[in-house]
């Protein structure tokens, strides 16, 4: 009798699996459905849209948890399915640009150097070599200052200054780029122009300080969460043979957290080499090289960011296929500095050993 009693509920169980299963595959269809009636601009786009949220209503309410188990999975394929076609799609648009110049886009250094068109050479050195200059004054200023603030908040700080400071530092982060920009506009360019006697209001070297300043509450808020991951086990130990306290935050703190702390200055440089708006507003818009080439504070000035946000709008033909190449060239360095840094995280892992 029981034997027939624990047959029937696993049976029951499997026909339950295999209902909530094929209510699943239906669901993932109504959102390949909707993906395909919006890429096609169809007016019957609403109709897989409203299928998917009653399915996934209906689906969470009788089979919770086959249905949340799928539907993460489906969210992460097509997630991962967005970010390929958009990079699929930056790299066809650009295409035409590359097949044109090939290379020495990259490198050319001859006039003229920005007026893309079909007969016309051009180059993007100047805007690479302003991407990488902002981009290394920002993290000069953020990645020190940053880890430093995170030490204090977490290893040094009291509770109640790290209440009222850490909030305070997240806030930052949610503070508008364009808010930054005009602020870095109308105070920091004109006080280097009116102090200093620059030769421009806007240089290279405002607009990596400012950037470094917006990126400074990434890289404090996410350094002291790895920080604080610690144990504390770990330092008491090192105290106790004899440290002082800034030797174990040297020798114990910072390595053991080290993989986490290099992710938060990655989040801070990333954020500085794809600044778009405070670059925009702040940086004189002029295409050439500086002269010496280390002048971060000469007249001319312009990022990749800058020339697809300045020019994007009005662009047509070969010129708007340059500033996707300008794009594509923007996500290749973001993608070596994060390889670099997943190759620095794992030397690192491998010489101290743990997990973060």
């Amino acid at each position: 009798m029981v034997s027939r009693i624990v047959e029937s509920l696993r049976n029951y169980r499997s026909r339950n699996e295999d209902t909530a299963l094929v209510l699943l595959a239906v669901t993932a269809l109504s959102l390949v459905a909707a993906f395909a009636l919006f890429y096609q601009q169809s007016r019957w786009t609403v109709v897989p849209v409203a299928l998917f949220f009653l399915l996934t209503v209906v689906g969470w309410v009788k089979y919770q948890a086959t249905i949340a188990r799928g539907l993460t999975f489906v969210m992460t394929v097509a997630t991962v399915s967005v970010l390929g076609l958009i990079v699929a799609f930056l790299f066809v648009r650009a295409w035409p640009a590359f097949d044109q110049m090939g290379l020495e886009a990259l490198y050319r250094s001859n006039e003229p150097l920005w007026k893309p068109a079909k007969d016309t050479p051009w180059s993007l050195a100047p805007m690479i070599l302003g991407t990488m200059i902002t981009t290394v004054i920002a993290t000069a200023v953020a990645a020190p200052l940053g880890i430093a603030g995170a030490l204090y908040i977490s290893e040094i700080a009291s509770d109640t200054t790290r209440e009222v400071v850490k909030p305070g530092i997240e806030l930052m982060a949610g503070i508008p780029s364009i808010t930054y920009g005009f602020i870095g506009f109308t105070i920091v360019n004109r006080f280097f122009y009116e102090k200093f006697q620059t030769s421009t209001i806007g240089n290279y070297f405002t607009v990596g300080v400012m950037i470094g300043i917006m990126a400074l509450p990434t890289i404090v808020s996410v350094a002291e969460d790895a920080l604080s991951t610690v144990p504390e086990a770990m330092k008491s130990g090192a105290l106790a043979v004899g440290t002082t306290n800034w030797q174990t935050m040297k020798s114990v703190t910072l390595p053991s957290a080290f993989s986490g702390v290099s992710a938060a200055v990655l989040l801070g440089v990333g954020r500085a080499m794809g600044e778009t708006m405070a670059a925009t507003v702040m940086i004189p818009h002029t295409v050439g090289f500086p002269d010496p080439v280390y002048d971060v504070f000469g007249g001319v000035g312009k990022t990749l960011t800058t020339v697809i946000a300045f020019e994007g709008g009005n662009a047509t033909g070969r010129h708007l296929e340059g500033l996707f190449a300008a794009g594509v060239v923007l996500f290749a360095m973001v993608l070596v500095l994060s390889v670099t840094s997943q190759v620095i995280q794992a030397r690192m892992r491998r010489k101290y050993g743990g997990d973060r």
